[in-house]
């Protein structure tokens, strides 16, 4: 087989094809045996019909094209390997010599979407600049706000509801007199906006056993967007009472004994927080000076693809507005896959099995599925190669990270090593950062809340949420009051929630390398997965 490649553009090449007879025989032979058993003919067993036989009944023609459909794959990738291209997407294939006599060849040209050259820079001349790190006494109120507001008590008050307090309502909606959805007994407070819009003016000024109505249009469900006349009736008025700050709070909240050693040790993780967010910020620029710097061709049929199913998936083909912004951002990402490809390749980069584990675990967990089962989804999709190729993409943004040069607005040195301490800390990283996404990631309405048009999903995560991802020593266990209301900030959110955006496999789950050499390799790892 000869073999050629020509360079269309830097992110496209042509592969010309030339077999011989000879070198075809084998697939010739292989498909008088295949469609010899796929027929029958009197008289012949199947798989047992003679070669001229099944030439004279079905045409030489018919024989070539299932020798030449047969044989194209394996060819395909010969020429592929012979010439060392890096192939991106599929092929578009045209045969120029059918052997259809005798002694004749075959000959095919392949135009296919190649990985562009990419120059890479020494990762030791990279300079980026972060913020510093700053733990003010606001940061220390703000998480001890958090803990008290965790750890208060509802109290019933005989007054106007007012922003801020606790409500129990009845809700429902009419459109032309007839009811659309109601729901009772639902704890919301007001002011958080988590609900219908108009809602909070229409509760602020209310008693208990008072009710009115309004006008709001539908967040859900068939009439969503339609403007519908809501009754909503105040069953109780509570306020939260919150503890007091001093050392028996301290005992309550926290495994403490003493206000001051809470607040210590709130400050010691205000500042692993920040040292990841400025992790992050470090990984996002030294991503971007990279880009700025190179100038990566990005293969536009690839592009067009990725953004033609977003738009699709969103049913907003016919938006140009939106499609250029959705282009822009897809080939920004491209790009940025293709230069962290290259540094897998340039520095050997490997994947470990306990690293592909740990991503399956984290991945399975913010989907909330079982992590066996994820993977075997996974792997019955045939999409572990890919999660595989994520996972060495990290890797190659954390080796650029620990070669480059990170200092702060002052111009002092940071040392990501700071970053590392228990090694647990991921999750606070994870909450830094969770904005990069795959080119086409969608977001999908929960049909739950589709069907309640009376609802609006929550928009922000209450302060009771929060409160329970911090990595302090606090205690867990639900505030009483919390507990007898059916915690009136989760009730809030119940109503309508919208299910998280789907996220290919790319960028918002935390992984650590096998073997962890250096301090600073563990932090750069970090850093760069805590999205």
């Amino acid at each position: 087989m000869k073999s050629a490649v020509e360079n269309l553009t830097p992110t496209r090449v042509k592969l010309t094809v030339d077999v011989t007879a000879d070198e075809l025989k084998p697939s010739i032979e292989k498909a008088y045996t295949t469609i010899g058993s796929q027929v029958q003919i009197p008289g012949f067993r199947k798989g047992k019909v003679p070669a001229k036989l099944i030439e004279q009944r079905f045409g030489r023609a018919a024989v070539i094209q299932e020798a030449v459909n047969e044989a194209l794959p394996e060819l395909y990738t010969n020429a592929i390997v012979e010439n060392d291209v890096k192939v991106l997407g599929q092929p578009e294939v045209d045969i120029t010599e059918f052997p259809l006599e005798d002694g004749a060849g075959l000959s095919f040209t392949a135009e296919v979407d190649i990985r562009p050259e990419i120059t890479l820079p020494a990762f030791d001349t990279l300079e980026v600049e972060v913020e510093p790190i700053e733990v003010s006494d606001a940061d220390i109120d703000e998480r001890i706000a958090e803990l008290r507001e965790r750890f208060g008590t509802l109290e019933s008050v005989e007054r106007k509801a007012k922003k801020g307090d606790f409500v129990t309502i009845d809700l429902s909606a009419t459109i032309d007199g007839n009811e659309i959805d109601a729901v009772s007994g639902v704890s919301y407070e007001i002011g958080s906006g988590t609900m219908l819009d108009g809602l909070d003016e229409a509760l602020t000024g209310l008693k208990a056993g008072e009710e009115t109505t309004f006008t709001s249009p539908l967040a859900g469900g068939e009439h969503e967007g339609e403007n519908a006349e809501c009754t909503v009736k105040v069953e109780s008025v509570k306020v939260r009472e919150l503890p007091e700050l001093d050392d028996e709070f301290a005992q309550l909240a926290s495994s403490f004994d003493t206000i001051d050693e809470l607040k210590a040790d709130l400050r010691a993780e205000v500042e692993r927080t920040k040292r990841f967010e400025q992790g992050v910020q470090a990984r996002d620029k030294v991503l971007e000076v990279l880009l700025e710097h190179l100038d990566i061709p990005v293969p536009e049929s690839i592009v067009t693809e990725e953004v033609t199913n977003h738009l699709e998936g969103e049913n907003r083909l016919d938006d140009d507005e939106h499609r250029a912004e959705v282009t822009e951002s897809t080939r920004q990402q491209v790009a940025t896959q293709l230069l962290l490809d290259e540094i897998v390749e340039k520095h050997e980069i490997q994947v470990g099995q306990d690293e592909l584990i740990e991503y399956l675990i984290m991945s399975a967990q913010q989907y909330g599925m079982d992590p066996n089962t994820f993977a075997q989804a996974l792997d019955a999709q045939g999409q572990v190669p890919a999660i595989m190729g994520e996972v060495a993409r990290r890797k190659a943004l954390a080796t650029v990270l620990e070669s480059a040069t990170v200092k702060d607005t002052a111009g002092n040195v940071v040392d990501l090593n700071a970053a590392v301490d228990t090694g647990d800390d991921e999750d606070e990283a994870q909450a830094a950062d969770g904005e990069n996404a795959t080119p086409v990631a969608s977001e999908d309405a929960d049909a739950d809340a589709a069907d309640k048009p009376a609802k609006k999903a929550a928009a922000k995560k209450t302060t009771t949420k929060k409160a329970a991802s911090k990595k302090t020593a606090t205690k867990k266990a639900a505030a009483p009051a919390e507990a007898a209301d059916a915690a009136p900030a989760e009730a809030a959110e119940k109503p309508a929630k919208k299910a998280a955006a789907k996220k290919t496999a790319a960028k918002k789950t935390a992984t650590k390398t096998a073997a962890k050499k250096t301090a600073a390799k563990k932090t750069a790892k970090k850093a760069v997965d805590g999205e």
